[in-house]
This record gives C-alpha cells, sequence and structure tokens, in this order.
C-alpha cells in the first residue's frame, strides 16, 4: 500500500498484477489499482480532474488527463472517503505510476493533491526498484 497527505485529503495506493489478462508473449502486462481518497479536513472538497504519468521500464511515459475519476468527481465532507478501481496496461513487465487530482473546495479554491508514486512489478521481467 502506498499513501501520501496533501491539503489534509489522504491518498492510499493498492496496484495488482492481473496475471489472467496479461499475455508476456505479446508483451501485454495488466495491473488494477485500487485508491482510496480521505477527506482529513475540516472543508467539504469535489474532485474534478486526474493527471497520470504512467512510465514503463523503458522509461517512455504516457500521460493520461480527464475530468474525474471513472466517470464520477465525487465529493467528499469531512470525514468521507471514496473508492474506486481501475487498471493500466503496459508493453513491459514492469514500470510505475504517480499523478496529481485536481480539487476545489466549496468557496472555489482550486488545489492539486499528489498521488503517490507506485511500482508495478509483474513476475515476468527482472525486479527493481521504481
Amino acid at each position: 500500500m502506498y499513501s501520501t497527505v496533501t491539503h489534509d485529503i489522504k491518498v492510499s495506493v493498492k496496484p495488482m498484477f492481473l496475471e489472467d489478462e496479461s499475455d508476456p508473449d505479446t508483451h501485454r502486462y495488466i495491473w488494477a489499482y485500487r485508491i482510496e481518497i480521505e477527506n482529513l479536513g475540516s472543508k467539504t472538497v469535489q474532485l474534478l480532474n486526474r493527471h497520470w504519468r504512467i512510465t514503463d521500464s523503458r522509461g517512455e511515459t504516457q500521460e493520461v488527463k480527464g475530468p474525474g475519476v471513472v466517470g464520477e468527481q465525487p465529493v467528499l465532507a469531512c470525514g468521507e472517503s471514496f473508492n474506486y478501481t481501475s487498471g493500466a496496461p503496459l508493453t513491459t513487465p514492469s514500470g510505475f505510476m504517480v499523478g496529481t487530482f485536481e480539487m476545489t473546495d466549496m468557496d472555489g479554491n482550486h488545489f492539486d493533491i499528489a498521488i503517490p508514486a507506485f511500482s508495478l512489478d509483474s513476475p515476468h521481467g527482472q525486479h527493481t526498484v521504481n
């Protein structure tokens, strides 16, 4: 589990390699990751946008930007959390992901919160610390 706190918002990530959906013979490696976003602060906030940087073991990076997560822009009052699961494909057996969520509070203040960097490691390659 990977976790970080920014502006009183805690983001935790748990990646999982999906062996059944991956095919090393065709250079297709698939991971799921579970995200939990917890509002530890006193203000209600809303997630507006996401920005991911996904880097494979060759150092090639893809950027993914867009509104919300899994089709939602959740609103979190003090003490509330939101969980979702998504996935990422790579053409290499390892890599890592890192990103930010753009948030707003009910006063209209926009700010970014960090998504901690996390490793994507499969049993099909050499393990390195990413």
